[in-house]
């Protein structure tokens, strides 16, 4: 008989609120959050605490309407390098338990512990002490879902928070997860949930009891992921990366100075067309793709945006990229150097889609028509070099892209980092 599987989902609560916390303790006790373009009223929230979360402030929403909810919110500024410090230190402490951790973003990760029960007991008792260590070592809490498979799991980390944990297992799944709304369970987005609904299925229950064959007519073959996913009978893995590189970037300092969107939408194409070529020759996706701005004056500016489902698309590099830039950059202000990186890299074979595509054919068929289209012009690039073809917006423009006699001055920057 197979082993049963013994899944942790570990989630940092609050995560860059809790880091900013740590080295600010009067945070805690007011409402605060942690804002990106804190001085642009249309900057947003990324984190939040517990006592901003009783306003009603929402993540991603503007500074000003968090404003309006609570006018005593206490802003601080993202400290990213501190983050990523937060976040190895974490999965450090994981790792003493066992080797097969999957990262899901900075502040989540899946354990599988099946092995590690002999040495450190079972599931509930290996979460609690990951629970206090990280705590008392690190200085923030953790929520912890334990269950049999992946997704189960998340549902247990999101079910209660802050600081707790929540077992899930073959006797309890139906009364704790079978009432939650269908938009609960991991890729099921917006735009499912409500196809789901107009089908009469509201809760992860209602998609249990619906007929796989009837989810598949509807959904294709996500159908049948998600009625496995209801039901408790997905068996995907818990899956460790496996590369060393973290994140594949391409930078160009331009001859002349950018100014407009259409300009930088050039730019940023064609430093997107090479990450997308490297990503699919190693086999990976990308879940996040940043973008850093120098203007003439060499100031720096970096965002970044989670893309979901992860995708080794050019296209959908740069539209991200694009969409980025214009949420900071203002179309006059002039740009010396555009740098575009793909991060949160995921195996091709172990990506689980985000559902909401799969609810419309007509983006199901346009995304694999731009798959088609990227995978051919690999070919010809291996064949040919990659001058052989191009995009006919960058050639021989001003900007020093693509031209028939390079100019010594230009400098361009690819890494693997």
């Amino acid at each position: 008989m197979k082993e049963e599987r013994t899944i942790l989902h570990c989630d940092c609560n609050s995560f860059f609120a809790s880091v900013e916390t740590v080295s600010h303790p009067e945070f805690s006790r007011v409402p605060m959050a942690v804002c990106g373009s804190t001085e642009d009223r249309h900057g947003i929230v990324l984190a939040k605490n517990e006592l901003a979360k009783a306003y009603g402030i929402k993540t991603a929403e503007t500074v000003w309407s968090a404003k309006k909810k609570c006018p005593a919110l206490v802003i601080a500024e993202p400290h990213y390098g501190e983050y990523v410090k937060f976040s190895r230190a974490v999965n450090k402490i994981y790792a003493e338990y066992t080797d097969e951790i999957e990262p899901f973003g900075i502040d989540e990760s899946w354990l599988d512990v099946t092995k590690s029960r002999k040495a450190f007991g079972t599931g509930f008792e290996i979460a609690e002490t990951l629970r206090r260590r990280i705590r008392e070592e690190i200085g923030i809490t953790i929520s912890i879902g334990v269950s049999f498979n992946k997704v189960f799991a998340k549902l247990g980390s999101d079910y209660k928070k802050p600081d707790a944990t929540t077992v899930i297992d073959r006797e309890n799944f139906r009364r704790i997860v079978f009432p939650l709304p269908a938009g609960d369970m991991l890729f099921v987005g917006r735009r499912t949930e409500e196809a789901l609904l107009k089908m009469g299925i509201r809760t992860i229950g209602d998609l249990a009891a619906t007929s796989p064959a009837l989810l598949t007519t509807r959904f294709g073959k996500i159908g049948e992921m998600l009625h496995l996913y209801a039901t408790g009978e997905d068996e995907s893995p818990v899956t460790p990366p496996t590369e060393d590189a973290k994140s594949i970037g391409n930078g160009f300092t331009f001859r002349h100075d950018l100014v407009g969107r259409e300009a930088c939408r050039v730019g940023i194409n064609f430093l997107s067309e090479e990450i997308g070529e490297k990503l699919r020759a190693r086999g990976q996706k990308c879940t996040t793709v940043t973008l850093r701005v120098k203007d003439e004056f060499l100031a720096t500016v970096q965002k970044q945006k989670q893309i979901t489902p992860p995708t080794d698309l050019s296209r959908e590099i740069a539209d991200a990229a694009y969409t980025l830039l214009t949420s900071f950059w203002s179309p006059e202000k002039p740009v010396r150097m555009l740098t575009v990186t793909a991060s949160g890299l995921v195996r091709r074979d172990a990506v689980t889609e985000q559902l909401d595509l799969f609810s419309d054919p007509a983006i199901d068929e346009k995304r694999e028509k731009g798959e088609k289209r990227e995978n051919a012009m690999d070919k010809i690039r291996q064949k040919y070099g990659r001058a052989a073809i191009v995009q006919g917006s960058v050639i021989d423009t001003d900007i020093g892209i693509y031209e028939k006699k390079p100019q010594p001055q230009e400098e361009q920057k690819n890494k693997i980092m």
